[in-house]
């Protein structure tokens, strides 16, 4: 339901305009701006891209810049439909998305357990804190060199990488989630009389869900450009290294194309997180102008 009330001044003369208005919206009309809203939403996401590959074509086809360099989408939709008829796109793109998985898979876990451990005690926050700290400003590239020393040329070694970059951003967020969790959650639960465990479970943990949600979102964005950039450095297979190796042979579509199918991917995942965290933790909405808005 929505009011609306317009200003009165201090004399109370309004010199024949409306004082004071008040409009009770129905819930017919709040569903069709919720509706309008969402289609307006919708089409400004589609169609930016849209005018983006309208200008770049426009842009190559004209001569306004390098076609060698920048070669039209029409070409880049060519290449990418060679690659996809010889299945070589999707092979590429299987290899990348398993090593996504599993490297966010050991650093999520890794990741969560050590930001509730962090959270949750002050004295296991004192003593590893710094020390986390200092290895999170270290860039994880630099560490990979360390890891193929001690794994091989295997994807073990590109799997873990991915994984610390996972880790840090879920510790992070995690631990963070964990300290800024209101006290008075705590003194609620203690008036019902519950034990450590169940504080933890009944209100530490879902009280901290919506804000490791979004690191899990952020660390997916992280993992897939992790992978690229391990994949540039030592791989044969994967999306990243066609993406080199394309620039190697100096095949720009071919280039367009991996560039694309990463930011694709990373898209795809980002939104099946958030479409998770909103079958987890429906109650993390908020009513904004008479629509729902996800605080994710």
């Amino acid at each position: 339901m929505t009011q609306v009330t317009a200003l009165v001044p201090p004399d109370g003369q309004t010199n024949g305009r409306l004082v004071r208005r008040e409009a009770s919206a129905s819930p017919e009309r709040a569903a069709g701006r919720r509706r309008r809203r969402r289609i307006a939403e919708t089409v400004l996401g589609f169609g930016a891209p849209v005018v983006l590959f309208v200008v770049w074509q426009v842009a190559a086809t004209s001569g306004a810049v390098n076609p060698l360099f920048f070669p039209p989408p029409t070409k880049v939709w060519d290449a990418a439909l060679e690659l996809i008829e010889s299945g070589e796109l999707f092979k590429h793109l299987w290899v990348s998305l398993t090593r996504v998985l599993i490297g966010c898979g050991m650093g999520v876990v890794t990741g969560v357990a050590a930001g509730v451990a962090l959270g949750a005690s002050r004295w296991i926050r004192a003593t590893l804190e710094p020390l986390l700290s200092a290895l999170y400003t270290v860039p994880k590239l630099a560490v990979f060199p360390l890891l193929l020393l001690i794994f091989g040329l295997t994807d073990t070694a590109l799997n873990v990488a991915i994984g610390m970059t996972v880790f840090f951003f879920m510790w992070v967020s995690t631990m963070t989630a964990f300290l800024a969790v209101s006290p008075g959650h705590r003194e609620v639960a203690q008036s019902f009389d519950a034990g450590p465990w169940q504080t933890f479970r009944h209100v530490m943990f879902p009280a901290a869900l919506p804000q490791m949600f979004i690191g899990l979102r952020m660390s997916v964005s992280v993992a897939v450009l992790m992978m690229v950039g391990v994949e540039f450095t030592q791989a044969n297979q994967g999306i990243g290294y066609l993406t080199w190796y394309s620039w190697t042979l100096f095949q720009a579509p071919r280039m367009y194309v991996g560039i694309v199918a990463v930011a694709l991917m990373g898209l795809l995942l980002s939104n099946i997180v958030k479409w998770v965290s909103l079958l987890v933790l429906p109650w993390a909405r908020v009513e904004i102008e008479g629509g729902d808005r996800n605080l994710l």
